[in-house]
């Protein structure tokens, strides 16, 4: 298996011209459908169906067959995206849920990395609907890498699959399930999401090697989270533990 440091060579030098041959061979166009931005039988599917939703009863959508919307995000997206509208960190973000028990008073334990915040329903905090039910980020311009690059990722170890599994593949580039596969992409858009998949996989073996060579135990009182990042521990609200 590669070093993080192998790995993170590798991605440097990955050629977004290939990379975009790629795309452009598996073919790409968001067709605003929200999928990729909501929970996994959420509040939706509870409507349909007129039983209480996970949220109502005061639990989360993990504890029934679906999951809520988990997209990584690195510690400066944060700060950027609470200065779109003067956010708090725990606005933005949650501890990544992996890694953590749910406990008398909620989860707690120690993680790694940060997940975009989520509402009742589970879903990304930053996503809308129009009343025809057409998606929309609301911070659409300064999103995250892992957003800008849905539903593409580079098969490279370290790096993160988003939604499980590729369902298809082009030399380094790999899709994940999304209905806007397969659908006609302009050069210029290719390029565009090939530079952020590079960027991307660069900056998530950088993160994973700052977060590998940086950790080191803490002391916490039971019912405590504690996230480790790039930057070191930190509580669920973004502080720094000394």
């Amino acid at each position: 298996m590669e070093s993080l440091e192998a790995e993170r060579e590798r991605a440097e030098a990955l050629d977004v011209a290939e990379l975009a041959d790629a795309i452009e061979a598996i073919g790409f166009e968001c067709t605003r459908c929200g999928a990729c931005c909501k929970a996994v039988e959420g509040c939706e599917s509870d409507a349909e169906t007129g039983e209480e939703s996970d949220a109502e009863a005061g639990g989360t959508s993990e504890e029934s067959d679906g999951h809520d919307h988990t997209a990584t995000v690195f510690p400066d997206e944060v700060r950027e995206l609470q200065e779109t509208g003067d956010y708090d960190w725990r606005d933005v973000a949650r501890p990544m849920p992996y890694g953590l028990v749910e406990g008398e008073d909620g989860p707690q334990g120690e993680t790694f990395e940060w997940a975009l915040g989520t509402d009742d329903c589970g879903d990304c905090r930053f996503y809308a609907e129009d009343g025809d039910g057409v998606g929309a980020c609301t911070v659409h311009e300064d999103r995250p890498l892992v957003c800008r690059t849905y539903p593409f990722s580079v098969a490279l170890g370290g790096t993160s699959q988003p939604m499980g599994e590729a369902v298809d593949e082009e030399g380094m580039v790999r899709a994940h399930e999304c209905e806007g596969l397969g659908r006609d992409i302009s050069r210029e858009e290719a390029e565009e999401l090939a530079r952020a998949l590079k960027e991307r996989a660069v900056r998530e073996l950088e993160e994973a090697i700052a977060v590998r060579d940086g950790y080191r135990p803490v002391e916490r009182d039971p019912g405590e989270v504690v996230v480790f990042d790039s930057e070191g521990p930190k509580r669920p609200d973004g502080s720094r533990i000394e």
